[in-house]
């Protein structure tokens, strides 16, 4: 666990580094999460680092158990009036270990998706650990709480060209690892990088 909270961190800090040099106006580009704007999913990363899993039920509850209520809620508290503020936020909580409940290689996702959910739109490119990649791919291949990624995938063969990582059977869609990732998170954009008989499948599969 040590391992995936290091990785944690690091990914947080080089996004971090990244987001310095956005202007006002980057700030506020959509991200690849639909309706969030870069600062929104900043403040995102910066609630999930900074709660607790009893802060996260007492919260959860005050939403009705509505997740879209309640993460909308989440940013509100951690989205800070400037830009500027925000991020010196987020740079407080690169080594944090808090988390709400959930699986610690949920939040090694969390944070390599959402990174890319910024740096895509805003044309940043960043060499991710290809170990944090897999390790993120094979939980993520198996589940469908949230995301639904296990079920996006179904009946497909994921094949990586730049590493060693096969899943499935059925129709092929081979490409980048994080490409893959982001195409079994539900990214669309994640397609724009595949080839293969199975990739309008999953594109279909995409919100």
């Amino acid at each position: 666990m040590a391992q995936t909270w290091d990785q944690v961190a690091a990914e947080r800090g080089a996004l971090a580094d990244d987001l310095a040099g956005l202007s006002r106006q980057e700030w506020e580009t959509r991200s690849l999460c639909p309706r969030w704007s870069v600062h929104d999913v900043v403040a995102h990363l910066s609630a999930t680092a900074s709660m607790t899993p009893p802060a996260f039920f007492l919260r959860f509850a005050r939403a009705g158990f509505n997740f879209d209520r309640f993460a909308d809620a989440a940013i509100a508290d951690n989205r800070k009036a400037s830009p500027e503020q925000s991020l010196s936020r987020f740079r407080s909580l690169v080594t944090s270990r808090k988390s709400p409940p959930g699986p610690k290689t949920s939040w090694l996702g969390e944070t390599v998706v959402h990174a890319e959910d910024i740096r895509r739109p805003l044309g940043i490119g960043h060499q991710y650990d290809m170990d944090a990649l897999r390790q993120v791919a094979d939980f993520y291949k198996g589940s469908n709480a949230l995301i639904g990624a296990k079920n996006r995938i179904a009946g497909l063969t994921l094949i990586a060209n730049d590493t060693s990582w096969t899943h499935g059977t059925g129709e092929r869609v081979e490409g980048p690892m994080l490409s893959l990732l982001m195409a079994m998170t539900g990214r669309s954009a994640g397609c724009d990088d595949l080839s293969g008989p199975g990739t309008h499948t999953l594109r279909s599969r995409c919100t």
